[in-house]
């Protein structure tokens, strides 16, 4: 027996450093490749850059539309989970302090079901409604999709929190006057913050992140999102491989920086409400 904890040990060891390379490679070659010209990546494309060389990225954000299409993705995405969250708490407020049991187990039901529901299969009928509707290249093709998309996660991650909350604050603040508006807004909100944060986060970053939907309900260039900007870098005939690995760098910054300084935040709210008491 002492003899198989330590291979076990090191197995387990072996496979989680096996994991982390295959996580980190693909950041480091496009970091490094971005730092190439075409000749010395088909030179060497494993190997490290000669010299930091900028000139890529000097060439993206100056002879391209990335900065708008940067500003886009933010836009939209930050619109889009914004109402997600006030959406998703109203909901999860409804549900687990309202008491109306058939339809909070209709909307639960019809929650849980949208989850089992792929996106990609909604494609073409979304594309008719948006159409029906006038949204068709505009911001709001994509703000209400996201929307919708991320509601039913949001609801279920933010319930389960709230069941967590001892119902004797609420009543207190009954007590004081207060509506539900007013219970909402000053006990039940601050008290899920943790929780919120980290829906805003990982909705966000699917936003951040979504191409088909932006790639069909989107024609003007203008109105790009980051994603559908990185693929118009590639050009079958003329294929500038240094600046399309800029422009994946830049495109994948914004999601480096929310995981590093706010992944134990991601970590908190997702675990929170799991223990009572």
């Amino acid at each position: 027996m002492t003899t198989d904890k330590p291979k076990r040990r090191w197995l387990s060891h072996l496979i989680l450093i096996a994991y982390v390379m295959a996580v980190i490679y693909p950041l480091w070659f496009v970091i490094s490749a971005s730092m190439k010209n075409n000749t010395e990546l088909f030179n060497d494309p494993w190997g490290l850059p000669a010299k930091l060389d900028f000139t890529n990225y000097a060439n993206v954000m100056t002879n391209s539309e990335v900065w708008r299409n940067f500003l886009n993705s933010l836009y939209i995405g930050t619109v889009a989970t914004c109402s997600t969250i006030l959406l998703a708490t109203a909901i999860a407020y409804a549900l687990t302090r309202m008491q109306f049991k058939t339809m909070n187990r209709i909307v639960s039901g019809l929650l849980l079901v949208s989850l089992l529901i792929p996106p990609a299969s909604l494609l073409i009928p979304l594309y008719i409604m948006i159409k029906d509707f006038g949204f068709y290249n505009s911001h709001f093709a994509l703000i209400i999709p996201y929307t919708a998309f991320g509601l039913p996660l949001s609801v279920f991650v933010i319930a389960a929190f709230l069941r967590s909350i001892p119902k004797e604050l609420e009543e207190a603040g009954v007590m004081d006057r207060l509506t539900t508006f007013g219970i909402l807004g000053r006990i039940v909100i601050p008290l899920t913050l943790p929780t919120l944060v980290t829906v805003f986060i990982l909705n966000f970053i699917n936003n951040w992140n979504e191409y088909i939907m932006a790639s069909l309900f989107l024609s003007s260039e203008r109105l790009r999102t980051l994603p559908v900007a990185v693929v118009a870098f590639a050009d079958k005939f003329n294929m500038n491989y240094g600046a399309l690995t800029a422009a994946i760098a830049i495109s994948i910054l914004p999601v480096m920086l929310i995981y590093a300084f706010f992944q134990r935040h991601i970590i908190e709210g997702v675990t929170a409400g799991s223990v009572k008491g």
